[in-house]
C-alpha cells in the first residue's frame, strides 16, 4: 500500500528523470547518468517505504534490490540495469572518486540507455504503487 512518504519519493524520482532528460538534451552526459541513477534510487526507496515502512541509508541500487520489500521477480528484472546505473554514481559526483582512466566518460548512447533503464524502472515502481505521482 502506498503512503504519502512513498509517493514523495516517487515525485522526487520523477523530477530526477526530468533533470536527466534536460542534461542529455544539453550533452551534459555525466549528470544525465547521475540523475538516472538517482531516479531509480528514489523510486526503490519509495517502493520499500510503501511495502515495509523503511529503507536503508544506501546509494547502492544493488543493495536496495536485496531488501525484503523487493520481490525476487523485481530483483531479477532490474538487477542488470541497476548494476549499470550504480557505475555512474561515484564518477558523476566526485572528480577524484576513481583514478584517471578507470571509467571513461559516458557516451550519448550510454546516457540515453541509462535514462531509458531508469524510466522503465520508475514506471514499473509507479504501477506497483498504484499509479500516482
Amino acid at each position: 500500500m502506498s503512503t504519502p512518504e512513498a509517493q514523495r519519493w516517487l515525485e522526487f524520482a520523477t523530477e530526477d528523470l526530468a533533470v536527466g532528460d534536460l542534461a542529455l538534451s544539453q550533452s551534459i552526459l555525466r549528470q544525465a547518468c547521475f540523475h538516472a541513477q538517482q531516479a531509480v534510487e528514489k523510486a526503490l526507496k519509495g517502493l520499500l517505504v510503501a511495502r515495509s515502512g523503511t529503507y536503508p541509508k544506501s546509494h547502492s541500487l544493488e543493495q536496495l534490490l536485496l531488501m525484503p520489500g523487493v520481490s525476487e521477480d523485481e530483483r531479477q528484472r532490474w538487477q542488470m540495469a541497476c548494476r549499470r546505473l550504480d557505475e555512474y554514481y561515484l564518477p558523476a559526483r566526485y572528480a577524484d572518486a576513481l583514478p584517471p582512466g578507470a571509467m571513461a566518460d559516458p557516451t550519448r548512447d550510454e546516457a540515453g540507455r541509462a535514462l531509458g533503464d531508469a524510466k522503465a524502472i520508475v514506471e514499473a515502481v509507479r504501477e506497483r504503487m498504484g499509479g500516482a505521482a
